[in-house]
């Protein structure tokens, strides 16, 4: 059984874990670590709702699967550990992070500086088989992960989300454009940045929104 540490997000825990598909979704999770190696390790899984705290989170940037590869994933999207080679969709993001806000290009791929900030980096599945991308979607993660995204979505005051690509894209409609805002653009991913990611400048577009609503805006340099 997959654990998580005490946080503002137990109340959506205990009514997802208390429905049946909750139940199958943590038998196909044990059987896939039974027979394969799976990311992040269980401890990882739930890594972004403890370091973001609903009452803190103030921007969302929603991902997908996390990285399928050895020593990545460790529960925060578009994140990987230190001392792991920084993926190419991360790669494109720090170079629109350079020419939006002028941070210098990192020398590592840890966002946990963001998280802790209040940027809930959210994949909408939260495990992979090794080397299988997309492997545990359709078992249940995205039922789970819609009642997080529902659940920031109740909060009064405006949260930005930053949506990239098709997938996410998908998720505008569990979000109330009139509270909140949504910043949507091509994925970061070598194959669509050139096609809209680039220059869309979300950094600097969310520090905008928070900072006219009063609200202390992201550090994004690391």
């Amino acid at each position: 059984m997959m654990t998580v540490q005490k946080t503002d997000w137990d109340h959506i825990f205990a009514s997802e874990f208390s429905q049946p598909y909750w139940h199958t979704l943590q038998d196909f999770v044990a059987s896939e670590r039974s027979q394969h190696q799976v990311f992040p390790p269980s401890e990882k899984v739930f890594n972004a709702l403890e370091l973001t705290p609903l009452a803190k989170t103030r921007v969302v940037i929603l991902g997908q699967d996390p990285y399928h590869e050895p020593g990545q994933a460790h529960g925060l999207a578009f994140s990987v550990q230190q001392g792991t080679r920084i993926p190419p969709s991360l790669r494109n993001i720090y170079k629109e992070l350079a020419a939006d806000t002028g941070c210098p290009v990192a020398s590592h791929g840890d966002l946990t500086s963001w998280a802790r900030q209040g940027v809930l980096l959210l994949n909408t599945t939260l495990t992979v088989r090794a080397g299988q991308a997309a492997s545990h979607q359709g078992h249940g993660w995205e039922q789970f992960t819609d009642s997080i995204i529902s659940a920031v979505n109740q909060k009064e005051e405006p949260v930005v989300f930053i949506l990239w690509g098709a997938s996410s894209r998908k998720k505008a409609k569990l979000i109330h454009q009139q509270r909140h805002v949504i910043i949507e653009s091509a994925h970061p991913s070598p194959l669509s940045a050139r096609h809209g990611f680039f220059g869309s400048r979300p950094f600097s577009r969310a520090n905008a929104v928070l900072i006219e609503n009063g609200r202390e805006p992201i550090n994004w340099c690391l």
